[in-house]
């Protein structure tokens, strides 16, 4: 007997129909990631400053992802790296970050690093004011002599307290000076630590131990150098020393009060928004 054929029902299979729903599905993803991805770079922007002023994500606040040379405008201004670090900072200025953050996006470049010259000699003019009290506290401050720019704090003391003539080992009478120093430093210098040695221009006489005022001027930043890491809590690698020998003077080498003055040590405490700190 013949079997008869199955009858062929209306319509779609149901798994067709499955299957088509799971294809929509997928389309609508697939959209949503590509409207996603084509985010207007502006409205990001407020997004992810938005994030770093409630989470700290990015140190540099909208800095870091606006304006900034490494991510806002990309590879290409690496080359403007010095700029970029300049600048961090500018979006850490308190809770009414709202105003600022929209007052920084108007700026150009060189309105930029005006504004971060100005924070960074803030903070150095707020620096020198607690180290200046901390000197005359000490009963040093006419013996240590105090400056600052937008980067530092600089102390300068004459070579004649520190040491003898051709000489790196510091003098008794110095001791206590460098130890008060070292007390300012360890209170107030939380990063780089820069310990210069200079000269005047008078060549070294033969026979010593030094060549040149090169090498006495690297042996006098190192001799400060090894005290105060002996003798203070200051972590060594905050600190750095160099020998200037007679090539940046701050006198006139033609007379002794000249000469006088260019036989010196500095030491420059960098500001917690200067770039070498």
């Amino acid at each position: 007997m013949a079997k008869k054929p199955e009858e062929i029902k209306p319509g779609l299979p149901a798994w067709q129909g499955t299957f088509g729903d799971l294809m929509n599905l997928l389309l609508c993803f697939f959209v949503l990631l590509f409207s996603m991805a084509t985010m207007d770079a502006a409205k990001f922007e407020e997004v992810a400053a938005s994030f770093s002023s409630a989470f700290g994500i990015f140190s540099g606040g909208e800095m870091a992802i606006g304006q900034g040379a490494l991510i806002g405008d990309g590879v290409s201004q690496l080359t403007e790296l010095s700029s970029y670090v300049t600048s961090m900072g500018l979006a850490q200025s308190g809770d009414d970050s709202d105003s600022e953050t929209a007052d920084v996006g108007d700026m150009d470049q060189q309105e930029l690093m005006e504004a971060a010259e100005k924070e960074q000699l803030e903070a150095s003019e707020e620096l020198a004011e607690k180290i200046e009290k901390a000197l005359d506290q000490g009963e040093i401050d006419n013996l240590v002599s105090l400056n600052y720019t937008s980067q530092y704090v600089q102390l300068t003391i004459q070579g004649s307290i520190l040491f003898d003539s051709g000489k790196t080992d510091i003098k008794e009478d110095a001791i206590p000076v460098i130890d008060k120093v070292g007390q300012i430093l360890e209170s107030y210098a939380g990063g780089t630590i820069e310990i210069e040695g200079h000269t005047d221009n008078v060549p070294m006489s033969g026979g010593g131990k030094y060549a040149n005022n090169d090498e006495l001027s690297s042996g006098r930043a190192l001799s400060i150098f090894y005290y105060l890491t002996e003798h203070t809590n200051l972590d060594p690698a905050n600190l750095v020393h160099t020998g200037r020998g007679q090539y940046d003077p701050i006198a006139d080498n033609s007379t002794d009060e000249g000469r006088a003055r260019n036989r010196r040590v500095e030491i420059k405490i960098y500001n917690p928004l200067s770039a070498s700190y």
